[in-house]
Parts: structure tokens; C-alpha cells; sequence
């Protein structure tokens, strides 16, 4: 049998959630199907097909983004063009390439058709042209991603997502409901997917980890926040943690330090500069190996959609949880098993001083997450969820 993935990014190296969640769908095709991967590649990035592990895919087409601005002029002037036009963010970054799409295509016929985000979705009649079954794989849930960042801000930023969800949740009733199947990360969001498309054929597809080793933990005094510092959501955490959890935590404990792991830290540094207890990492080969060089892994996430892999990430390295309740989203994490849950900025504060105060409620905490993992969230065992 013959698949076809279309992948916004390169999943490998697996580096970050996206990356991750598209590699743990083409590990589970790689040795079921003949699968092509054809993937957009940002300029200076490098070859994806050097990352490939050997005798997983058949083949891998790349088609090359033209460049684009990095700076926050450029960035605001895309998105100002985008409100105007009603056009979600990337979704139009991702368009315009059918003829690219079509040669890496050729002439086969394929048994399914993979797109991974919605950004892709754009594909799906060219998709479906050539494939039996079409499966859309949502990382996220667009139209939910930015009513909650609407939610979260004020002014014209919060305009600017309210458009840009509605503009979403337009394109997702059409999409959702032509598609074969549409993967969701959790039942909240399969749900959703139902409430926006009542005919769409959803199953729930978990984000997951390959299995690992616990790693060993240093168990410095620090707290770790992880992710894509670019990211929406991560931005408006920092932001939150900074200003309203922060100062209490360093004012108690004097010696602690709070480290961001991930890529694009410049998108947070209006917020971090000027405190020498606030640690840059920036990207790293293995995050959870990093992560194990905390005490406490921070979630002060105040909207997003999907489920969070640096939670996961979190738990795999062994580390105990303070999270927001929509931080948790999709995960089976009540106030005091896998995770603590707290929503305003003294119970957070709290919730990391009680764990900071006792080792032994650390590491209690962490071997729930980490039991909880291996239980419900390798790779393999999200596999079994999977029908094709």
C-alpha cells in the first residue's frame, strides 16, 4: 500500500511538538505503507532528507519557500495584509504551490493522503485527486487557538485574532467535513472538530513521545519553561509568569533561577532582559535531558489548543508539573495527580513554593507523570489508536 504525507516542516530532527507528532505518524506508516513525505523547507534550513532515518520513507520531495522577513515590521505587515484579506496566519505562507505539490506527486495512486496541520488543508482537492482516503492531522485547532489569544489580550491585538479565528473556523467547517478522517490530540478537541463540523469523521490521535530512558537529574534550584518562544500562547505566558508569578517566587527564594529552553528566545526578550536569575537557553539537541537540570517544569499558559508536549517532555525527564488548567488541556491530570493545576498568579506561586519546600513531593509528583506517561503516551501505544 502506497501514502502520501504533506508536512508544513521537516519532522526530522524531531525538535518540537509539530516536528514530533508528524514523526510519530510517519514511524507508524514507515513500516506499513510505501510512503512519500513531500515538505515546505524555510530558506537556509537545512536538506530534510539528510535527517530521514534510513528505510523509513521512499522517498522525501522538498519545495522551497520563497524568503521572508523575520523583522516585527514585516511580521506586522503580513498580518495587517492578512486581516484585510480574511486569511489565517500560515495558511497562506503554505499556499500557491500546486504545481510544486502536483510534480513531486507524479502519476501514482496513493491508499491515503496525510496532511499534517491545517496550514496544508489547502491541498486537500489536489490530495484527494490521488488518494482513496484523505486524513487531516490537526496539531492544533486554529479557530480555538485564536479566540483563546483573543481571549487573553486586549485592543487591536485581540481584533487581529478574533479575525483571524473566524477566518479559521470558515475554512475548518468546510474541511473538516470533506476529509476521510480528521485526527484531534484529545477528546476536547475531537469534540470541538464535532461542534464545528457535525458530519466530520474525527478520531483521536494523542501526541506522544518515543520511549526513552529517564534521564539522570542534576536538581539544581531552577524552574524550566519550554517551547517555541515565537509561539502565540508561549509568548503570552512568559509574559504572565514574568510579571505576575515571578517576583514572588525570586523574592522567596533567593537563589532560584528560571530558565526558558527553546527556539527563538529573541521573542521573549522585552520580558527577560535585566534579571541575571532569568537563564537563556535557547534550542538544545534533547530537551528532556535538559529539562532534567530543573526542579519544576512551568506551564502558565493562558491559551493554546491541542495538548501540550512540554508537558509530556516534562514528565519523561521525571520532573513534577505546576500548570495552568488550559495548560493541562487533554490530559487526564487532576489538581494533585501527574500535575499541579493552578489559574491565578499567588495559588501558581504557591503550588512551586510547596514542591520547591519538599523533595519528597517532587519527586512523588514526578513519578506520577512520568508512570503516566509511559502508560499513555509513547508512541506506541497512541499507534493503537490509529485504523489505517
Amino acid at each position: 500500500m502506497n501514502a502520501l504525507v504533506l508536512s508544513p516542516e521537516s519532522p526530522f530532527p524531531t525538535r518540537g511538538g509539530g516536528a514530533l507528532r508528524t514523526a510519530s505518524l510517519l514511524h507508524y506508516l514507515g513500516p506499513r505503507y510505501n510512503v512519500d513525505l513531500i515538505v515546505f523547507r524555510e530558506p537556509g534550513s537545512p536538506d530534510p532528507r539528510k535527517h530521514v532515518p534510513p528505510g523509513l520513507l521512499r522517498s522525501v520531495s522538498v519545495i522551497d519557500l520563497p524568503a521572508n522577513g523575520r523583522s516585527f515590521a514585516a511580521r506586522a505587515a503580513r498580518n495587517a495584509l492578512r486581516v484585510v484579506r480574511h486569511v489565517p496566519p500560515l495558511v497562506d505562507r503554505f499556499s500557491g504551490f500546486a504545481r510544486e505539490v502536483a510534480h513531486a506527486i507524479g502519476e501514482p495512486a496513493y491508499d491515503i493522503g496525510v496532511m499534517e496541520h491545517s496550514w496544508t488543508a489547502s491541498y486537500l482537492d489536489q490530495i484527494a485527486a490521488c488518494c482513496r482516503r484523505t486524513i487531516l492531522d490537526l496539531h492544533n485547532i486554529e479557530s480555538v487557538l485564536h479566540e483563546r489569544c483573543a481571549q487573553s489580550e486586549s485592543g487591536p491585538l485581540s481584533y487581529v485574532h478574533r479575525v483571524f479565528g473566524e477566518a479559521s473556523l470558515k475554512r475548518e467547517r468546510d474541511w473538516f467535513a470533506r476529509c476521510s478522517t480528521v485526527l484531534a490530540t484529545s477528546d476536547q478537541d475531537a469534540a470541538a472538530v464535532r461542534r464545528i463540523a457535525p458530519s466530520a469523521r474525527v478520531a483521536v490521535y494523542p501526541n506522544a513521545l518515543p520511549s526513552m530512558p529517564r534521564p539522570n537529574h542534576e536538581d539544581q534550584e531552577a524552574i524550566v519553561f519550554s517551547g517555541n518562544m515565537e509561539y502565540h500562547p508561549n509568548i503570552t505566558a512568559v509574559r504572565f509568569f514574568r510579571e505576575r508569578i515571578w517576583p514572588s517566587l525570586r523574592e522567596r527564594w533567593p537563589k532560584l533561577v528560571w530558565r526558558l529552553v527553546g527556539r527563538n528566545p529573541h521573542a521573549v526578550a522585552s520580558f527577560t532582559r535585566g534579571d541575571p536569575r532569568i537563564e537563556i537557553v535557547g534550542p538544545v539537541e534533547n530537551a528532556v535531558c535538559e529539562l532534567a537540570r530543573s526542579r519544576i517544569a512551568v506551564v502558565p499558559l493562558l491559551s493554546g489548543s491541542g495538548t501540550r508536549l512540554k508537558i509530556l517532555e516534562a514528565w519523561a525527564a521525571g520532573l513534577p508539573v505546576v500548570s495552568t488548567t488550559l495548560g493541562a488541556e487533554g490530559l487526564p491530570v487532576t489538581r494533585e495527580k501527574a500535575a499541579f493545576l493552578a489559574d491565578n498568579p499567588q495559588d501558581f506561586a504557591d503550588a512551586v513554593t510547596r514542591l520547591l519546600a519538599c523533595t519528597h513531593l517532587r519527586q512523588e509528583l514526578g513519578d506520577a507523570g512520568r508512570l503516566l506517561l509511559e502508560k499513555e503516551f509513547t508512541w506506541e501505544t497512541a499507534w493503537r489508536k490509529l485504523d489505517f
